[in-house]
This record gives structure tokens, sequence and C-alpha cells, in this order.
């Protein structure tokens, strides 16, 4: 048996995945190969990187956006997957894939239709509270899918899709508060603020801890994964800092294995609103807030409301970071109750494992024991 996975443009469509392939690789009772696994993507993607450092085999593919409304601005669209098609023919044929795994992001496109022509079964999972346009589209070829929440299920075919949870790598499920400090080489007595502003688009957030840095450091130790463009800039901007406060601004272009660490030692995390802060954040009971990335559709905002109206998350308008950045940071770290109130509320939303349900979905598709 062996699988393709595809997915890709930001972290939120690739850890998911991972987290599946993880189980699929470490449980015996799913029988996979090291060499039964794939991932598909684009030829410079962001999610070649990260495949990379998994050992995986990564193929490339030809792919484009699927935009436009109607007819024949989806026709303009799928003209520019079609050579990608072709290539992912060919991939199913000499991969001999049994299933296809696809999250999110139009580079999904090619392979799912070349699936769906060369009928192998196809699992798309929804990791959003909202599917974009590609989700929205590639679902009607996809024999099963995936969905994190109730919430999200009725923007499918009742008969396709299954409430799964949100698949977690275990790393989270393993790491305390305690070893991800000591980890990270962090105070103990001292609060943690997070900030996640390596995403695509997150610039904003970037500039908006560069503006009020000294202020944030007065009330609280900083981990800022900051992304490879704006990585120099804030190292600069450390390097001006009085010793003491420098001492407190942990500064990374990214974390990998670490990542895990970061989020289990954080009192608060600041971060855009991609799918992983409706599974990872709520696993370790995380408070956050959530700054939906405005050029991202609605799928973000989605995500957002859904954690912030069940008192898990506070959502600051991108709009607003430069008046309110510091002032919102810097009152939830000064409230311990609340913050525990958040992060109450914040594990209640947990949805179990979700990378064990799906998969034994892909499974049982691969198998041909998955009817429906």
């Amino acid at each position: 048996m062996k699988v393709l996975f595809t997915g890709g443009g930001t972290g939120g469509h690739i850890y998911p995945a991972l987290a599946v392939i993880e189980r699929l690789q470490t449980d015996p009772a799913y029988g996979i190969a090291a060499d039964g696994i794939a991932w598909v993507g684009r030829d410079e993607g962001m999610e070649r990187d990260i495949i990379g450092r998994q050992g995986l085999a990564y193929f490339p593919i030809a792919t484009g956006a699927l935009r436009g409304r109607g007819m024949w601005g989806m026709g303009q669209s799928l003209v520019r997957v079609v050579p990608g098609i072709g290539q992912g023919l060919r991939l199913l044929r000499e991969f001999d894939a049994s299933a296809v795994f696809a999250t999110g992001g139009y580079v999904t496109a090619p392979l799912v239709m070349a699936a769906w022509l060369a009928r192998v079964p196809v699992l798309i999972y929804l990791p959003d509270m909202e599917p974009g346009l590609a989700v929205r589209f590639l679902s009607r070829l996809a024999r099963k899918i995936g969905v994190t929440v109730d919430q999200v299920a009725t923007h499918f075919d009742s008969a396709k899709v299954t409430v799964t949870g949100y698949p977690v790598r275990r790393a989270l499920f393993d790491v305390t508060r305690q070893a991800g400090r000591q980890t990270l080489g962090l105070e103990n007595d001292r609060p943690v603020l997070l900030v996640l502003g390596g995403s695509s688009g997150a610039h904003s957030i970037n500039m908006a801890v560069s503006r009020d840095l000294e202020r944030v450091l007065a009330s609280a130790q900083l981990v800022h994964i900051s992304g490879t463009p704006d990585y120099e800039m804030l190292a600069a901007r450390r390097s001006q800092l009085p010793e003491p406060l420098k001492a407190q601004y942990h500064l990374a272009a990214y974390l990998h294995d670490e990542m895990a660490d970061a989020l289990a030692a954080a009192d608060l995390v600041v971060a855009r609103a991609g799918a992983a802060t409706l599974g990872e954040f709520p696993v370790v009971g995380l408070p956050s807030v959530l700054v939906p990335y405005p050029h991202a559709g609605q799928h973000q905002q989605r995500n957002a409301d859904y954690l912030a109206e069940r008192g898990a998350a506070v959502v600051l308008e991108d709009g607003a970071l430069a008046d309110r950045f510091a002032e919102t940071v810097t009152t939830l770290l000064g409230d311990p109750q609340r913050l525990s109130d958040m992060s109450k509320a914040a594990r209640r939303l947990s949805t179990g494992d979700g990378a064990q349900r799906l998969a034994e979905l892909l499974v049982e598709l691969a198998r041909g024991t998955c009817h429906g």
C-alpha cells in the first residue's frame, strides 16, 4: 500500500498531514513501509523544505491558483493546472499509489484531478472552519472528506464527510511546560509570550513587535519566530537592546523540532488565525491573540471567531496592530486569572486524536474497505 500526500502554501496545510504520516509510519497496524509515502507539491514551495526535513520523497508538480467566479473564470484557472494533471497521472502510475491525501492550497488541484481520472480514491482533510475555493471544487472529486468539528461538515455532501478532529503531532501531547522552557533556555518564573510571525503575510505582526519591543519585554520573556524575510531587521533591532532586555528576547527565523516546546512553554501566543490555531493551541491549553490575515479570504476570520466566541482567544484586527498590540498583550499577561480561564476554554476545544481517525480512514480507502 502506497499513499501520495499533497498540500502547501502554509504550514496549516502541511503539519496536519505530517501528523497523519507520523501515525502511519509508527503504528505497525497500518503496514506502510518507509518508501510507501511521498509528497507532491510546488517546485519552490515552503512545503519542499519542510518535507525534506522529514526524509520523505518529494515530487514537484506544475500548478496554478484556482480563481475566478462562474464557469468562464474557473475554466481559465483550470487551464493553468492541465500540465500538472498529466504529471499527476504519471506519478500515480509510477508510484503505484493506492490513495491520495490532500489538505489545502491550490497545489492540491492537479493531483486530486489526476486521481479522480485514474480512479484512485482521494481523502481531503479541511483543517479550517471554512473551505476555500480549491477545496470547495475538489471536494466533488474526493471519496471522503475529513473536518475538524461538526460546524464544518455542513459545507460538504453529508455522505462523504466525517468529523475526525484535528490531527496533532504526538510531541504536543507529550511535552510539558517545564520541559519546553528548559529546552528553549527560558526562565521558569517569568511569563512567556510567543509570537508567530513566520507565516506568509505576517509582516505586520513582526513590525508591531519591533515597534513595541521594550514595552513587551518589560512584561514577559519573548519567543519570536519571525520568518526569514524579517529576521535580519529584527536581529538588528535586538542588537540595540540593553543587555538585560536582550537576554529576554529569543528570536528565531524558524523553529522545527522545537515548535512543540515553544507552544507548551508559552503563557500567551500572538499569531495569524491559520488552521493550526484550531488544533495545536487547544491541545496545550494556550490562550491566543489572533490577527486574521486580511487577504486570506474569510477562513482565518472564521477560525479566530470560533476560538474567541468560546473564550479561548482575543481577536485583533490587522489594521489595529499599531495602536493595540502592546496594550492587548501586556494587559493579558498581567491578568493570570483571565489567562487561566482562557487556557481552560482552549483545552475544552481539543478535538482528540484526529491523526488516528484520519489514518484509519485513509487506510480503509487505500485497501478498498471504506464504503460510501
